[in-house]
């Protein structure tokens, strides 16, 4: 539920707000009735966090503002309190290298970054890592290959991203060329980055996510046009 508000999968909005607030509400009742539990806390401090952002990631118009672009005197500062708070019973109750918790660290190093370039994405690749062991999936590789990416160059991170395009419950998965195309942008090339957004923007049903795939397209299209 959570995750359908935060990033809707399709329709019109990139996000539905109600969903998140009503995922919060039922994980909170959860950590309530089941205080033991760590990765209830676990999750819970996830959703609290990631919730933080909301207010930041969307703009006037409507459009999606990708993380590293999101204006972060907007995050919900109170919201990252009791996200933190979660993510510290949850470490507590012996908790701390569960699913639920690991996100929640990931989302903590993010919430702690008062500017994008202070993101310890050394620590946030290691974390991934971690969450690859004990939950193996193919999108959370794809999580940390960003991770690594930002960390240890693009070259590293697209060596990682490649070695997942034959993995065929990512073959319509939107993110996998998207996350493609961007590293080859930062590589300088730029015509394999336009193919790849172009494709990420064919499979995805959400017309803001569409929209902002197809900008990325036409600004590499751009910038091939301008003159050295």
């Amino acid at each position: 539920m959570f995750n359908e508000g935060y990033t809707a999968t399709a329709g019109d909005d990139w996000m539905r707000p109600a969903l998140c607030e009503d995922a919060l509400r039922l994980g909170r009742i959860l950590a309530e009735l089941a205080p033991a539990e760590p990765e209830v806390h676990g999750l819970v401090a996830l959703m609290e966090i990631q919730a933080s952002r909301a207010r930041a990631r969307v703009g006037a118009r409507g459009e999606p503002i990708l993380l590293l672009d999101q204006n972060r005197g907007m995050w919900d500062r109170l919201l990252i309190r009791r996200g933190l708070a979660a993510l510290e019973r949850a470490e507590k109750l012996g908790g701390g290298q569960g699913p639920y918790a690991l996100q929640a660290a990931i989302a903590a190093c993010h919430a702690r970054a008062l500017e994008p370039a202070e993101t310890d994405w050394t620590l946030i690749a290691r974390l991934y890592a971690e969450l690859v062991q004990i939950a193996p999936n193919p999108v959370v590789e794809l999580n940390r290959a960003v991770a690594v990416a930002m960390a240890s160059g693009p070259l590293a991170g697209l060596e990682l991203v490649d070695a997942l395009d034959s993995d065929n419950s990512l073959k319509s998965y939107h993110l996998l060329p998207s996350v493609r195309g961007d590293l080859l942008l930062k590589l300088g090339r730029t015509d394999e980055a336009r193919r790849e957004f172009e494709r990420a923007a064919s499979l995805t049903r959400n017309a803001r996510e569409q929209a902002l795939l197809l900008d990325r397209a036409q600004a590499c299209t751009d910038g091939e046009s301008r003159p050295a």
